[in-house]
């Protein structure tokens, strides 16, 4: 029977402790696989890399020397990670304490990361995304466009020279997650970027369900501290982090979801009767609430078990 170790090359000095790699991939000198990664195939794996157990490596990816893949990162297929690239997967790391779960962060079909670059934890990069040697990636990278220096902003697209060339990110482009939670849903929310900067926006009937009648804005929030815990009578929320991230969590009563949100390319549409929670990452981390309707301290319910009992006469979703 043909053995994992025939269909792909190990350097002798190589430590690799997965079976999970592909045909015509290429392990070599120091480098060290964990047990749990899973490599595809006719990919590259240069000298000196480390690859931790929750790792994902697609088909003909290049890893160059002095990389270390920790866990919660994927790379999609055709991706190129230049030397000395450093990923992370902790936002407040702290000797000997571990995040219950490690942020995941993923690098797109096609994209390449410059040599020295280094990537916050729990972002993704665009499929076809260029990030320029040295950059500190902090936020999300759109699809097709370059982005240089620290913190990384975007220059102009990939396939264009132009000062002004627009890149737009289709909202199709990424699979939406499915809530479970009664009527929620996650919205995509085009965004336009150029050398300039960046645009999103968000029009009625498209990626806005009701007509706002309010806003309000979290922010300057410690990291860790709970907004919301509550839910409403019939007030509706569309919930989009414009800056940082956050978790939002959604209960139904009897359902619950957890997301998190990391850029303005997506927002949540929170019907009434749902018990929400959000959760800031981080003290810079900003989130706009559209509101359905003004302020009304009667539409708040703020007991759980009281949220539960209306529940039961909830009307159908939107």
């Amino acid at each position: 029977m043909t053995t994992v170790e025939q269909t792909y090359f190990r350097h002798p000095h190589a430590i690799v402790e997965t079976d999970r790699i592909g045909p015509g991939t290429r392990v070599w000198a120091f480098a060290h696989v964990l047990p749990g990664a899973v490599i595809g195939r006719d990919c590259n794996i240069c000298d000196h890399v480390f690859i931790e157990n929750d790792v994902v490596v697609g088909d003909r990816v290049t890893v160059k020397c002095g990389v270390q893949l920790w866990d919660g990162v994927t790379l999609e297929d055709d991706v190129f990670v230049g030397p000395n690239a450093t990923f992370t997967n902790d936002p407040f790391p702290r000797s000997g304490q571990y995040p219950e779960r490690f942020a995941r962060t993923t690098v797109r079909a096609g994209a390449s990361i410059g040599a020295n670059a280094t990537l916050l934890p729990g972002i993704e990069i665009g499929q076809g995304a260029m990030v320029g040697a040295g950059a500190v990636v902090t936020h999300d990278v759109p699809p097709g466009v370059v982005v240089t220096g620290n913190p990384a902003r975007i220059r102009h697209r990939v396939a264009d020279d132009a000062p002004h060339a627009v890149a737009t990110s289709a909202p199709e482009a990424v699979p939406l997650p499915v809530l479970t939670s009664h009527g929620a849903r996650v919205t995509a929310i085009p965004v336009v970027a150029d050398s300039r900067g960046a645009l999103s926006y968000a029009q009625l009937g498209d990626q806005l369900p009701f007509v706002p009648r309010r806003y309000f804005l979290l922010f300057d929030v410690p990291a860790g501290a709970i907004r919301g815990a509550h839910a409403h009578r019939d007030l509706e929320q569309f919930i989009v982090c414009v800056h940082g991230s956050c978790r939002v969590i959604l209960d139904d009563g009897t359902h619950r979801d957890e997301l998190r949100l990391s850029s303005p390319e997506r927002g949540v549409y929170v019907p009434a009767l749902l018990w929400t929670t959000v959760v800031p990452d981080s003290r810079d981390t900003v989130v706009i609430v559209l509101a359905s309707a003004e302020y009304d301290s009667e539409d708040y319910i703020r007991d759980y078990d009281e949220f539960l009992a209306a529940t039961r006469v909830r009307p159908s979703a939107r």
